[in-house]
C-alpha cells in the first residue's frame, strides 16, 4: 500500500462485497493510487470500523462511512459495483464532487441509465457490463462476425456465474448482444430473446436469444454462439478470478482523471 498523497485518491462502495474487497486489496497493492475512502450501506456491521480490521487484517486508517459524499469530497475516483438505485445515487454525488466514477453495476433499465447520463454532463463516468481486456475484445470480435455473417446465421448467447449472482442475463451477456445487433445494424430491444420456456415456437430469424446459467463460485463465463445449417463459430471467455475485473476497473478510474466529462465505456479506456 502507499500513502503518496499525490496519487489519485479512489473510494471503493459496497467495500463488503466479493467486488468491494477485491477493490480494495487491487488498490491498496497497487503503486499507481491510494485508498481514501470506503463506504457501505446505512445500518452495515462495518460503519465506523477500520477496514482493514472489519476484512480480518491490520488497520489501515480508512473508516468505513455510510457517508457517501463525504467520502467522495476527498475523493479523485469513485469505483462502484454495487446496485442501480445506490449507483444512481452515487453517481450524482461523484459528480458533485467532480470525481471520475467507474461504474461496474449491472441490471440498470433505461431510467437508471438516464440518470447516469445526466450526470456525466459534470463529471467523467465509465460504464461498462464488464471490465476485464479480455472480455471487452470479445465485444469486438462478436461485432465483427456478426457484421460479416447474414440471419442464416443464428446468434445465442450463453453465460455461466455464481449462485448470488441476481440479474439475468448478466451485464456482459447484454453487451455482447449488443454489440453482435450493432454489427448487423440492428435495434438490440427488438430482437432480443431473453429468455424461453415452454411451447414458444420456432426461433425467429435474425433474434438473438439467451441463457443464463447459475452455480456454485463460477466467476463469469460467456460464449457467443453463431449457428448455421451445418456448422457453427462459438466466440468464448472464461474468467477464473475476479481480480481481472478490479484490474481494469482501477485502470478506468486512472484513465479517466484528464478526461472532459462524459460517459465512456472500457473500449475507450483500451482504445479498443
Amino acid at each position: 500500500m502507499t500513502d503518496n498523497q499525490d496519487l489519485p485518491g479512489i473510494v471503493v462502495t459496497g467495500v463488503s462485497g466479493r467486488m468491494g474487497q477485491m477493490l480494495v486489496k487491487t488498490i491498496r497493492d497497487s503503486e499507481r493510487a491510494r485508498l481514501v475512502g470506503a463506504v457501505e450501506r446505512t445500518g452495515h456491521d462495518w460503519i465506523g470500523r477500520d477496514l482493514g480490521q472489519a476484512m480480518g487484517g491490520a488497520a489501515t486508517g480508512v473508516i468505513v462511512t455510510d457517508d457517501p459524499l463525504e467520502a467522495f469530497a476527498k475523493a479523485q475516483a469513485v469505483i462502484d459495483f454495487t446496485a442501480p438505485a445506490a449507483t444512481v445515487e452515487f453517481a450524482a454525488l461523484a459528480a458533485q464532487a467532480r470525481a471520475v466514477h467507474v461504474i461496474g453495476t449491472t441490471g440498470m433499465e433505461e431510467t437508471h441509465l438516464a440518470k447516469v447520463k445526466a450526470a456525466a454532463r459534470h463529471a467523467v463516468i465509465v460504464r461498462a457490463g464488464n471490465m476485464s481486456l479480455g472480455v471487452n475484445l470479445l465485444t469486438q470480435l462478436t461485432k465483427k462476425v456478426a457484421a460479416a455473417l447474414d440471419a442464416d446465421w443464428d446468434i445465442e448467447i450463453v453465460e455461466a456465474h455464481h449462485r448470488h449472482k441476481v440479474d439475468a442475463p448478466s451485464g456482459t451477456a447484454l453487451m455482447l448482444g449488443e454489440a453482435a445487433a450493432e454489427g448487423r445494424r440492428l435495434n438490440f430491444p427488438d430482437i432480443r430473446d431473453a429468455a424461453r420456456e415452454g411451447i414458444t415456437g420456432a426461433r425467429q430469424r435474425g433474434h438473438i436469444g439467451f441463457s443464463a446459467i447459475r452455480g456454485g463460485d463460477v466467476v463469469g463465463e460467456h460464449d457467443v454462439i453463431f449457428a448455421a445449417d451445418g456448422e457453427r463459430i462459438v466466440l468464448r471467455h472464461l474468467a477464473t478470478d475476479r481480480s481481472i475485473f478490479a484490474r481494469g476497473a482501477l485502470k478506468a478510474a486512472l484513465w479517466g482523471q484528464d478526461k472532459k466529462p462524459g460517459e465512456y465505456d472500457m473500449l475507450d479506456v483500451l482504445g479498443l
